[in-house]
């Protein structure tokens, strides 16, 4: 059964006199196949600025936006609303000969998923490949979702999840020795290690939907020792949700068969309709959800703000002509 969920995304950058801008690049619209449908999506900007859509390499959509006065803050407001399918990616059939692990990708496949193959950070590998070492039998074949299951969970339950302001990813090998980060962290270290192990990985960044946040849970249930980020519920039925309030980063693993499979260490998810992608890249750095350049001095800059929050709804009506309505 599909679900309706509302998202608004409010970006803010904050300066101490009217600065200049360049053209913006925006990635904040869901981006949709046959598990997530766009019925509505607007992007507002102040300053008044002109807008428009392209593709980027990845074919993710991508705002071009240009501030035409100076201003004291720049503002980004998105609000989307979908329609998610969920797709059981547990239940998609992988290829007989990709079944077990180690396997071959065809020669056809290698070459279309080249990019997505070499590891970003060659000099972590020793490391990565040390720690991936537990997952692996010492002689004969694994069922290869075994073993991307257990680093879905490993990193979920051995790692601490910690919010970060700081701009950037950590290096593998760093999250690795600190056993945390945030979710970016945990995405960019099970996408290398599946690199590591010859499967093809990309980058996934989007937005969460956590139940929690529809229903707050009385004060009585609340844990305050929690990190920035996390809600917990006392329910059986409500697993601890970490992300959401904020933009949310998992990976693809490509399984002959089953195709694009989604795994998010930080939550231990696979694919389900909690995950709203936005956009997938070769390397995290491809995936900033704003960027761009103002102009004066260092000292102008006052900060930023970042609010993302993610509801369920009623089913909307439907629009009057078949396909999206889009707005922008």
């Amino acid at each position: 059964m599909s679900v309706f969920l509302e998202v608004e995304h409010v970006t803010t950058y904050r300066y101490n006199k009217p600065v200049e801008f360049s053209p913006h690049r925006v990635m904040f619209r869901p981006r949709a196949a046959h598990d997530i449908r766009v019925l509505s999506a607007t992007l507002a900007v102040s300053p008044h600025s002109t807008q428009h859509w392209i593709q980027d390499v990845f074919s993710n959509s991508v705002a071009i936006v240009e501030p035409r006065v100076p201003a004291e803050a720049l503002e980004l407001r998105a609000r989307f609303v979908i329609e998610h399918f969920g797709v059981r990616n547990l239940e998609l059939p992988v290829a007989p000969e990709a079944e077990n692990y180690p396997f071959q990708y065809a020669d056809e496949d290698r070459l279309d998923l080249a990019s997505f193959l070499p590891p970003q950070y060659p000099d972590d590998q020793p490391a990565l490949r040390d720690w991936v070492a537990q997952f692996l039998p010492r002689r004969g074949t694994i069922h290869t979702r075994d073993i991307l299951a257990n680093i879905n969970d490993a990193i979920r339950g051995d790692f601490q999840y910690q919010s970060r302001d700081a701009m950037g990813t950590q290096r593998p090998s760093e999250t690795l020795d600190r056993r945390s980060g945030t979710c970016r962290d945990f995405a960019l270290l099970m996408m290398e290690v599946a690199r590591g192990l010859g499967l093809a990985a990309r980058f996934v960044s989007g937005y969460l939907y956590d139940r929690a946040l529809d229903t707050p849970a009385p004060p009585a249930t609340r844990n305050t020792g929690l990190q920035q980020g996390a809600r917990q519920v006392e329910s059986r039925d409500e697993p601890l949700v970490v992300g959401a309030g904020a933009t949310h980063a998992w990976l693809h693993v490509y399984l002959p068969g089953a195709g694009w499979v989604p795994y998010d260490p930080t939550n231990s998810l696979v694919g389900g309709t909690d995950l709203i992608r936005v956009a997938y890249t070769r390397k995290p750095e491809q995936a900033a959800p704003v960027s761009g350049s103002w102009f004066g001095d260092a000292s102008d800059f006052a900060g930023m703000d970042v609010s993302v929050s993610v509801r369920q709804i009623e089913r909307p009506a439907e629009p009057a002509s078949t396909g999206e309505s889009i707005s922008h």
